[in-house]
């Protein structure tokens, strides 16, 4: 990285998620909601090259710490990744994501006729995970499954 990206790059304290599979960086800014007019500091890189996984995108989040629903949001988009906390410009925890065992209100069936995506029905979507690589999850209403890549 050139000393003028690393400039712009460091966060005095939030959140940084690393190991984002190459080209994912805005579908885990979209599954935490974050559009840039929350007022967050948001450095978004992409494509930038990595020893693991030849290419990946990294998002940094400045003033802003992920509680666990958060945390399984960027599992759900980015099984890979890993998620620091900092603080004073430190690295103070450092987590690899896991695929959740159960997910409610995360995931949306994709099945067109299932009660919860029925407009009239107040049902929650969930879901339980079934399979490991690629992690696969069962709707628990009816028995859709999704696979996650």
């Amino acid at each position: 990285m050139s000393s003028e990206v690393s400039r712009f790059a460091r966060i005095r304290s939030g959140t940084v998620i690393d190991h984002i599979p190459a080209g994912r960086a805005l579908e885990v800014l979209r599954a935490l909601g974050i559009s840039g007019r929350e007022g967050y500091r948001t450095i978004v890189l992409m494509n930038v090259e990595s020893r693991k996984l030849g290419r990946k995108d990294v998002v940094k989040i400045e003033g802003k710490l992920l509680d666990s629903r958060e945390v399984a949001l960027v599992a759900l988009a980015a099984l890979s990744a890993t998620i620091s906390t900092v603080e004073d410009f430190e690295v103070r925890r450092k987590v690899r994501v896991s695929a959740p065992d159960e997910v409610e209100g995360l995931l949306k069936c994709p099945n067109p006729t299932c009660i919860t995506n029925k407009e009239r029905e107040p049902v929650r979507s969930r879901f339980r995970r079934v399979g490991g690589r690629p992690v696969e999850y069962q709707c628990a209403y009816c028995g859709t499954m999704v696979r996650l890549e």
